[in-house]
């Protein structure tokens, strides 16, 4: 789900993610017209858990390549003509976005369609912060608003006049949301997890009407932020648009939250923190949810919100689920991906304490 910006980042690419170096180097010649010389070097991302993102270094320039991965992918997942289109889109519209270089859907180039980005120069807070000894409280607190102000800003876009609106499917995004995961989830399931059907139940039950829609990211983390090196608390970049699409803005907020671990979590939710929503000056979700509605104008009670919450935890579950069936059918051998049946579990877990919390 996450490219990287810095090459220390970067790792030796695993033998089953291997491509043809030369095979792209020749294609991106004949594709643009550049004049690149020798053989890139290549090394691979490790950080993500759906698309491969690799590093390709040639001597005239940096560049970021995704594809799929391999092995059983959910039907519509890892599009990648989808994804460059989005992301060519946006381009003119919000800074944010990666300028995009070339797309290729033929298969026979790599094994696979593939398209290639150029590589913003940044930082990217995983699980911990960038290392600055001048980390305040009220500099983390600068540093998650300006984040959240990202997200705003998206959902202000004009999608029609940036040429997006064809990713629109009309009313009804938030029940297409619910049948649309909820069959996911059934067909990934292994037996080492739990049905879900009473939190799928729940959340038929208790759908809200859309209340807007929207450009929406659909995988809003501080691991697919890129930060300014000079400022640590200014983003100047919004990483994986592979599920960006036209929809309610709280669903986006709520898909969020799921991934928020903060302070005061359980240690088993700490075991998944993926970012450094933890550290003193970050809100919490709670106070995450108010910032936004201030910002937006959009009132929401707490039992509102409950749905949003229930399934963002939901839609994360199901994620972790379709990778864990590639681990625990042996179509990857990412040990990264080992625990991703345990996190199926613990997010059932916190569906059901929402849903009696909203009782």
């Amino acid at each position: 789900m996450t490219e990287s910006s810095s090459p220390a980042d970067a790792r030796a690419v695993r033998t089953e993610d291997a491509f043809d170096v030369a095979a792209l180097t020749d294609w991106l010649r004949a594709e643009t017209g550049e004049s690149l010389t020798g053989i890139a070097q290549v090394r691979q991302f490790c950080g993500g858990a759906s698309n491969l993102t690799y590093l390709v270094q040639y001597p005239e320039r940096d560049l970021i390549l995704r594809r799929p991965p391999g092995g059983h992918r959910a039907e519509g997942a890892h599009d990648m003509a989808r994804e460059y289109r989005v992301q060519t889109a946006l381009g003119p519209v919000f800074d944010y976005a990666p300028p995009t270089v070339a797309l290729c859907e033929d298969d026979t180039v790599l094994g696979s369609p593939f398209y290639l980005m150029e590589r913003l120069d940044g930082l990217i807070p995983r699980k911990e912060l960038p290392p600055d000894p001048s980390w305040t409280a009220s500099r983390v607190r600068s540093l998650c608003t300006n984040v959240l102000d990202v997200l705003v800003d998206l959902h202000t876009i004009d999608a029609t006049a940036a040429g997006l609106n064809w990713m629109s499917k009309g009313p009804g995004y938030i029940t297409r949301q619910v049948s649309g995961w909820s069959d996911r989830y059934r067909r990934a399931r292994t037996r080492t997890v739990g049905s879900f059907e009473s939190v799928i139940a729940w959340l038929a039950a208790n759908q809200p009407p859309d209340r807007a829609s929207v450009l929406i990211h659909n995988d809003f983390r501080f691991d697919n932020i890129v930060l300014d090196p000079a400022d640590p608390t200014r983003p100047i970049g919004l990483l994986d648009w592979e599920m960006a699409t036209i929809g309610d803005p709280l669903m986006d907020l709520g898909g969020a939250m799921a991934y928020w671990v903060q302070a005061d979590d359980n240690l088993a939710f700490k075991f998944f923190r993926r970012q450094p929503t933890h550290v003193r000056g970050m809100l919490t979700r709670d106070e995450v949810v108010e910032y936004y509605c201030r910002r937006t104008g959009i009132g929401l009670t707490d039992r509102e919100w409950a749905f949003y919450e229930v399934f963002g935890l939901f839609r994360l579950a199901v994620i972790c689920q379709q990778i864990y069936y590639r681990y625990y059918h042996r179509q990857t051998t990412n040990p990264a991906f080992r625990s991703f049946g345990l996190a199926v579990l613990l997010l059932e877990r916190r569906c059901r304490a929402v849903i009696r919390r909203d009782k």
